[in-house]
């Protein structure tokens, strides 16, 4: 008979407690936050177990041990207690980045934000009466300024403008829009479901690729509340389709008493069809077509912090600020802040170029390409001192995107670094590990630094950025 006591080797005994795990990690690394290494600590254990209990590791010797842990949660609390978002080089020419945050602000905007925070304002007093003020201040009477409209808005993104501008005009009753535009748009979020939320029923009319004036006559009846356009922010339609006329869409909606809504998604309210954006982007011109109330991002061709601003005729804009959900979608101090200061420079031509959406819109490849010499120095200066057999660095003619869900089809031509030669993929990533990220593209087995969406002033940091990555 065997007297030796039987051992539980279950593996869960060898595992430590998140106190001792976060204990040995904080005595090991100076510096670190505790919450920070507590939650890695919390999450590395509860990650074993799950491993544990799929059968993974079978005898408590299998399973890692303390030391190892806390390598894995000292590096995760690092990462964890990272300061979000961190500034990052955009060299992918995507002007409207959507992972990178869409468009940077302009200098004056920055510093109006910054002015904004450091102390007490009159977001919401009437310095003249002492009394409640309006939280919008001089924002509309800048965008009437700029529009031509009679009346303008502004809640926290487009999304909540189509939604409030919806749930005002035609809740319980039906909107009309065609099967082309009920489009799905950043984070899964699409059109129909928004619809939906804002309480209204959806009149499908058309086909995917064409809709007829007359389909949007046919399908107005006693419970038809509005006209609805939608903006194909993120795609475009070729070949054998059709749409109806703007103007005449406007004359059939005013013709049967009920408003025309545009969502145009992404529109400037500076004419930037010399530099190439088609008529449809400028949001006034789509007030002089006829269309009564029109909806627009604030981040994207306007070039200011995340916003849904709208225009349009008085009496619809002032149903939807009595709107209970206007309150629920109010923009904070800090955007209204931005967005005036950015305001403020389209309102002086001379100035709009400061705006740094504005000026990648209207950078030619004149402009661009003795900027894009001027980094090929600094590159190939780096490359040389770190490693010069391996890499070649030349400058070639390049086609950036706006992107941001704005304007699919339009390509702006410039100029690129181009990397080629070494392990590209390698230095690629390493480029994201660097103490300032830098974002490229590879292409052609290279890596392209498109010039068009940095600034001088980061030519720079691009060096210090490719120097780290080139470091073994």
């Amino acid at each position: 008979m065997d007297s030796e006591p039987k051992v539980n080797s279950d593996p869960r005994r060898s595992l430590p407690s998140v106190d001792r795990l976060t204990r040995k990690v904080l005595d090991q690394n100076d510096g670190l936050p505790e919450w920070a290494v507590a939650q890695a600590a919390r999450g590395s254990i509860e990650a074993l177990r799950d491993r544990i209990s799929q059968g993974e590791f079978e005898t408590a010797e299998e399973v890692p041990t303390a030391d190892f842990l806390a390598v894995q949660v000292a590096a995760a609390a690092g990462v964890l207690s990272l300061p979000h978002p961190r500034p990052v080089l955009n060299a992918t020419g995507v002007l409207l980045h959507t992972n990178l945050g869409r468009a940077p602000l302009a200098e004056a905007a920055a510093d109006a934000v910054a002015r904004s925070a450091d102390g007490y304002s009159n977001l919401e007093l009437d310095l003249d009466t002492g009394k409640r003020g309006s939280r919008m201040g001089g924002l509309e009477a800048k965008l009437l300024a700029l529009s031509g409209a009679e009346a303008a808005h502004v809640v926290n993104n487009n999304a909540a403008a189509l939604l409030l501008a919806l749930n005002t005009l035609a809740l319980g009753q039906s909107v009309v829009v065609s099967r082309g535009e009920l489009v799905e748009i950043g984070g899964s979020f699409r059109v129909p479901a928004i619809m939906e939320r804002a309480g209204v029923d959806l009149r499908e009319i058309g086909t995917t690729n064409r809709t007829h004036l007359e389909d949007y006559a046919e399908a107005i009846d006693a419970k038809t509340a509005l006209l609805l356009k939608v903006h194909r922010s993120n795609f475009e339609q070729r070949g054998f389709v059709a749409e109806a006329d703007i103007s005449k869409l406007a004359a059939l909606a005013h013709s049967r008493r009920i408003p025309f809504v545009e969502d145009l998604g992404s529109g400037t309210l500076i004419d930037l069809t010399r530099n190439g954006l088609p008529a449809e982007a400028y949001a006034p011109g789509r007030l002089r077509l006829g269309i009564d109330v029109v909806c627009f991002s604030g981040d994207k061709l306007i070039g200011g912090p995340q916003a849904g601003i709208v225009i349009g005729k008085k009496k619809y804009i002032d149903a939807m600020r009595k709107n209970p959900l206007a309150r629920a979608l109010r923009v904070d101090k800090l955007t209204v802040a931005a967005l005036d200061a950015t305001l403020d420079l389209m309102l002086d031509a001379s100035r709009a170029d400061e705006i740094p959406a504005i000026a990648g819109l209207r950078a030619t490849e004149a402009d661009l390409k003795p900027r894009a010499a001027a980094l090929a120095e600094i590159v190939t200066r780096v490359v040389h001192e770190a490693a010069p057999s391996i890499w070649k660095v030349e400058l070639r003619d390049s086609e950036s995107a706006v992107g941001g869900g704005s304007l699919p089809e339009l390509v702006l031509p410039g100029w690129a670094v181009v990397l080629a030669g070494g392990s590209v993929q390698s230095v690629f990533d390493r480029l994201r590990e660097a103490p300032t990220p830098l974002l490229a593209r590879v292409r052609d087995d290279a890596i392209w630094l498109d010039v068009r969406t940095l600034r001088d002033r980061d030519f720079e940091k691009v060096g210090d950025t490719l120097a780290f990555a080139l470091t073994p």
